[in-house]
């Protein structure tokens, strides 16, 4: 008897499964996708999202589509949409997706970040909360809206949830460094150092951390150290969450392969950074920037072969692009072939009078061949 309550109880509770069909009342309650005009968009996002679109009308044409692959289709969709920043028709995807099945906590933790972008904090702290209720033990779910109760001036709030976040997950710098700035808001200033020195100290790139951390000591009347992380600030983030991560490198776009490789580039994951500029060569060959980033990252990874290559492409490609001038002229001056350095720093420099570095680099390079004092 116990038994068979249980599998009644369950089957109450699972309502509409995966492979059910969704009922007629479901279908005419779901709100209507139109693609938005694409023309400002790279020819490979657009084929990108026109395909997906694609396969969203046949699912939702076909009545025998199950719940479940319908709400996947709606929610990549709503995804897509949401990287192009089409946030009207992303929101009515994402909304869908989650109508048809309430069990994925996906869906509400895209509509967070959406209403999020747009300001719309309430929403966003409402889209969070069910997303953590289908995920309790989601810590990165956690700590966004601990972020958005923080921005709605909750941070009491913010307090509990980055509290529970580090007990389950004491390395993750996100839950430190939002511990750290609840505390800033209630002015308790030992405390917030505390915090923040233990992000700093799990995510040392995370460039973001050292504005609180200044903050605190000032709040500490510690104006020296207040300073010296008042210098080291910047707006490098703390590694994204999966879920997150995955929406930033969405759309097959070149530029969002070289953001990409920036973010790497900065953390000095140097072999990220080149796969994602090989991606965004194949998507635009001819555009200068991503060759000198991937003669960079080689340079860093050892690769003074490949860098020198990927420079002079940058240079064939755009022959005013002074810091792949430059960049030639460091390799060719510590391989000792100080002619070709002196050329490379003194195109650099005819194409940039005010380049510190090139006009240091041919006068160390000058000097270093015998002619110091005379001409390149």
């Amino acid at each position: 008897m116990r038994l068979s309550i249980a599998v009644i109880v369950t089957a109450l509770l699972a309502g509409c499964t995966s492979t059910d069909t969704p009922s007629g009342d479901q279908r005419a309650g779901l709100r209507t996708v139109v693609l938005p005009d694409l023309s400002r968009l790279e020819e490979s996002v657009q084929l990108q999202l026109r395909e997906r679109y694609e396969s969203l009308t046949k699912k939702q044409q076909n009545p025998q589509t199950p719940a479940g692959d319908l709400a996947t289709q709606f929610g990549e969709m709503g995804k897509l949409l949401m990287a192009a920043e089409f946030r009207e028709p992303a929101e009515a995807a994402l909304l869908n997706a989650e109508a048809l099945d309430a069990r994925d906590m996906r869906w509400p933790y895209y509509l967070g970040h959406l209403h999020r972008s747009t300001g719309d904090i309430p929403k966003a702290m409402a889209a969070f909360d069910r997303a953590l209720r289908l995920a309790p033990g989601d810590v990165p779910t956690m700590i966004w809206l601990g972020e958005a109760a923080l921005d709605q001036g909750r941070p009491d709030t913010a307090e509990t949830l980055f509290t529970k976040a580090v007990s389950l997950q004491p390395g993750s710098a996100a839950a430190h460094y939002g511990l750290g700035r609840t505390a800033l808001a209630q002015k308790n200033y030992v405390r917030a150092a505390q915090s923040l020195q233990q992000a700093m100290a799990l995510d040392n790139k995370a460039s973001v951390i050292h504005y609180s951390l200044a903050m605190a000591y000032r709040g500490l009347g510690d104006d020296r150290q207040a300073e010296e992380h008042l210098r080291q600030r910047g707006t490098l983030q703390i590694q994204a969450d999966p879920l997150r991560k995955e929406l930033d490198e969405l759309l097959h776009s070149a530029l969002t392969y070289e953001r990409n490789a920036d973010l790497a580039g900065n953390r000095g994951e140097w072999a990220v950074a080149a796969e994602h500029l090989r991606r965004a060569i194949s998507l635009a060959p001819t555009r200068a920037a991503p060759h000198h980033k991937l003669g960079t990252a080689m340079f860093y990874m050892g690769n003074r072969r490949g860098a020198i290559e990927q420079f002079q492409e940058a240079v064939r490609l755009s022959p005013g692009f002074a810091q792949s001038h430059y960049a030639l002229g460091v390799i060719y001056a510590e391989d000792g072939e100080h002619q070709q350095a002196i050329e490379s720093f003194s195109a650099a420099l005819k194409l940039d009078p005010a380049y510190a570095e090139a006009r240091a680099g041919l006068e160390n390079t000058l000097r270093r061949s015998g002619r110091a004092g005379g001409t390149p």
